[in-house]
């Protein structure tokens, strides 16, 4: 792998690649060959399916390679880099010349429809070809820039990992036609610059290249965002970014936004700016987001809602809504918006070493990130419900549905299951990047040290500037056991300190070297070793892991009354599958002290920790809006609850993860 700049002079902390951080076992490790073995392979034989897929004879068409029209959403071009993306990650931690070679063969054809300006949009490039009128920009829902913000990283990532420039030089003239959008033609791109990838991907131009030129560029664009007086809260344009207090409107915008924005203070060190990004993160974490890590609750919002001066509210897609507005049957939480907060929460790990950012993202990847996608590693969630009924009297919008249908709406269905191809396909190649690259999310070196982040079987290496390096083999049961162990392999000079996170969901976890006691930090930080390393050296980290039973805020009224179950990082659902006959789910409550008991568990194959215990059986209720209350005694019954990212890998049916509470 050819050298990079890599240079996130503000950020003290640092991702590791591939050579020096790797999921090799265990429940990360089992993660990694199935997104390499199935997830990566299936999406691509989606996308090179015109049958199922024009992803790739749209690329085909644009360069004259065959003939016909454009099919599918315009920003289907971004949906095909995100999976290039994904197999050049794939590439790096499993290296496969038959792989290599068709990406290389994908970047030249790429390569080959690019307009000499640097602009690229197969839309486009395919009417101007069938010799029909068109114009670039000509509507910001074309999303030009974000796929070119993509185009841009996976052409960045196709060079860290392959040395080739074939999707970098391509990246370079996108770059410059974005360039020339900020100098020249200003109002032209806040209007285009809706969901800004583009704002993460000149950074990472900048980080891989050393040229300065694309540093400014991302500060051009914060500049066109902020003189832009026609935007709103939708795509976060309606005031300047530095006064921006409360996160709002759709959230995949909001989240790709903010992680650009801490990209940039990486390279400049912006204070202000950081405080505004803090304080924004805290306003998702502390008000706005679900036990499961999912953002984005609402379906349809309106911002800002209920304000008094009614001309300031405008409709918002997918919408962050109000503080404590989580609903569960309805909830939208979006797989590439729960996507963006893990790319927000990296970025601000790096910014700041606290390791609440690293919670969330544990949070996020155990439950709503493994969620989206099957037990089998080939079908996909879009939205990520925390509860399912039957018999839902209204349609939920689907996939790439405009909404303007030729004839009635399809009938409402509670068949809510994941599909291995959906008409907007932004969220399949998005998880799989996701996982594909999950190895940098692993753990971090900083000036003092190694920091380890996650858990679940990986293989890490730091190394200091002076030369020293403390190498890493972790084997664990995590999440479904709580003891982590790790083993020193290589410590050339003695090592370097190692600070271990204490998750922010423990309490009670030790620490030990050789056997030997350290004093553990709170939960929710990192616990620092420093001594001289020698191979063999064996740290344990043991976390306790009793079954917790959590309530919601005052506020949060959908669940009021209610409780959710959580074992370690993983939260808990029950689905009408692991019901008694005849029970259906709004009669199962959980009583407080009820105790729940793991126990091993297969669904689809897969090896998982459910919790078995007695429920209590509320007696039955009819279907007016509202009835009087039976005098009918509880029950009891024995039911298993499950990890709620294996719900929906048996079929149809309910599910929820949050229960009435009995006292």
């Amino acid at each position: 792998m050819p050298p990079t700049t890599a240079l996130r002079v503000h950020a003290p902390l640092r991702a590791l690649d591939a050579d020096h951080a790797r999921w090799t076992r265990g429940f990360w490790g089992a993660l990694r060959e199935r997104t390499r073995d199935v997830t990566i392979p299936r999406i691509w034989e989606s996308l090179s399916d015109p049958a199922v897929s024009p992803g790739l004879r749209n690329f085909r068409i644009a360069a004259g390679l065959d003939s016909g029209i454009h099919y599918g959403p315009p920003f289907m071009d971004g949906d095909f880099y995100k999976w290039l993306e994904a197999a050049i990650d794939s590439l790096e931690t499993d290296p496969d010349p038959d792989l290599a070679a068709r990406i290389e063969e994908l970047a030249e054809l790429i390569a080959s429809v690019q307009r000499a300006d640097g602009y690229l949009h197969t839309p486009t490039i395919i009417a101007a070809r069938n010799d029909e009128p068109v114009a670039a920009l000509a509507d910001r829902f074309n999303f030009e820039t974000y796929n070119l913000g993509h185009l841009i990283t996976a052409g960045v990532r196709h060079f860290e990992v392959t040395g080739s420039a074939t999707l970098l030089d391509a990246a370079r003239r996108a770059a410059s036609f974005l360039e020339d959008l900020a100098t020249n033609k200003p109002l032209e791109l806040a209007r285009s610059a809706i969901c800004p990838s583009h704002y993460m991907a000149v950074v990472d131009l900048y980080r891989v290249t050393g040229d300065e030129r694309y540093l400014r560029l991302m500060e051009a664009f914060v500049r066109v965002r902020d003189d832009f007086d026609e935007g709103g809260d939708d795509n976060q344009d309606r005031i300047p970014v530095r006064l921006q207090t409360t996160v709002a409107g759709h959230a995949v915008r909001a989240n790709y936004l903010y992680a650009g924005l801490a990209d940039l203070v990486a390279e400049t060190g912006d204070e202000q700016l950081t405080g505004v990004l803090e304080n924004l993160w805290r306003d998702v974490v502390d008000t706005k987001l679900y036990i499961t890590g999912g953002c984005g609750a609402l379906y349809d919002g309106a911002s800002p809602d209920g304000y008094p001066w009614q001309g300031e509210i405008s409709r918002v897609h997918q919408a962050y809504g109000r503080a404590y507005q989580l609903p569960n049957t309805t909830a939208h939480a979006e797989s590439c918006a729960n996507i963006g907060l893990i790319l927000w929460g990296e970025r601000m790990l790096s910014l700041t070493g606290d390791a609440g950012y690293a919670d969330v993202i544990e949070r996020v990847a155990f439950n709503s990130l493994l969620a989206s996608v099957s037990l089998e590693g080939s079908e996909y969630f879009y939205t990520n419900a925390l509860r399912q009924v039957r018999e839902l009297p209204f349609p939920l919008r689907r996939p790439g549905d405009t909404g303007q249908h030729p004839t009635p709406p399809p009938p409402p269905s509670d068949e809510r299951l994941r599909e291995r191809y959906l008409s907007c396909f932004c969220c399949p190649p998005n998880i799989a990047r996701t996982l594909a690259r999950f190895h940098q999310l692993a753990a971090s070196v900083s000036a003092d040290g190694l920091h380890v982040h996650l858990y679940g079987g990986s293989d890490l290496r730091g190394a200091d500037e002076n030369g020293r390096s403390l190498a890493l083999r972790e084997d664990s049961d995590y999440p479904w056991d709580g003891r982590i162990g790790f083993t020193v392999t290589d410590a050339v000079g003695g090592g370097v300190p190692l600070h271990m996170r204490i998750p922010g969901w423990s309490a009670g976890a030790t620490l030990t070297v050789n056997g030997d006691p350290v004093p553990v930090s709170a939960p929710g930080a990192y616990t620092r070793i420093e001594r001289a390393w020698s191979p063999g050296d064996e740290v344990v980290l043991t976390l306790p892991m009793p079954v917790r039973i959590l309530r919601g805020h005052r506020l949060a009224e959908e669940i009021t009354n209610q409780v959710a179950v959580q074992r370690g990082p993983v939260v808990y659902c029950l689905e009408s599958a692991d019901l008694p006959e005849g029970v259906v789910l709004e009669r199962a409550a959980l009583r407080r002290g009820a105790e729940l008991t793991p126990v091993e568990a297969h669904i689809d194959g897969r090896r998982l920790i459910a919790l078995e215990g007695e429920l209590t059986v509320l007696p039955e209720a009819g279907d007016d809006l509202y009835d009087d209350l039976d005098a009918a005694p509880v029950g009891a019954a024995r039911a298993r609850l499950i990890p709620y990212f294996a719900w929906g890998n048996r079929g149809p049916g309910e599910m929820s993860v949050w229960l009435p509470l009995v006292w």
